[in-house]
């Protein structure tokens, strides 16, 4: 958990890799923290050996994997045969496993309104992730209110597109953002 947090710490902007032709860009990029948002049981292992061997950190979206059951076994494999750092997923179910199996997790919450808030944060309360990526990230004040009353660690991640949007995200309460854009990445 320690080095999510120093690697946050010296670099709170994260790659997210949605596009594996994208891939050598983001290991270039001064990131530390590497989303991967795509992939499949077959390059799962190659993807993840590439990050490991630049010294990067590599968080998987198992919802996004194609080819594994987002079951028990799935997760299993994923976090005791790929191993990556920890594991993001919007799935209660998973961040519980995942937790179980002693990953590192990342709940994923997708915000469209007060009522997927409020279920958000009732979420958060019975997973107790180690973080929460929170959907679109440019809402200052609802990440403010998120960070206040869960206590747990905000990753911004969406719609975000400029450095002004980056500083306004990590005044409100978020500890770092996500982020495919090239021009984020490289802030």
């Amino acid at each position: 958990m320690d080095n999510f947090f120093d690697k946050i710490k010296s670099n709170p902007i994260i790659a997210a890799i949605d596009d594996l032709d994208r891939l050598d860009e983001m290991l270039n990029s001064p990131c530390q923290v590497l989303f991967l948002l795509t992939g499949n049981i077959f390059n799962l292992k190659e993807i993840a050996s590439r990050i490991k061997s630049r010294g990067k950190s590599l968080y998987i979206a198992i919802d996004f994997i194609d080819g594994f059951s987002k079951d028990t076994w799935g997760l299993e494999y994923i976090v005791k045969k790929i191993r990556p750092d920890g594991i993001i997923t919007a799935k209660e179910n998973l961040v519980k496993l995942s937790k179980d199996l002693g990953a590192f997790t990342i709940l994923r919450l997708y915000i469209m309104d007060s009522k997927s808030l409020d279920a958000g944060l009732e979420s958060i309360k019975s997973t107790r992730p180690n973080a929460v990526e929170i959907l679109p990230g440019i809402m200052p004040k609802i990440i403010d209110m998120i960070a206040e009353h869960a206590k747990v660690p905000i990753i911004a991640s969406g719609l975000i597109t400029d450095e002004e949007d980056v500083i306004n995200v990590l005044n409100s309460g978020a500890i770092a953002i996500s982020s495919s854009n090239e021009d984020i990445l490289n802030l």
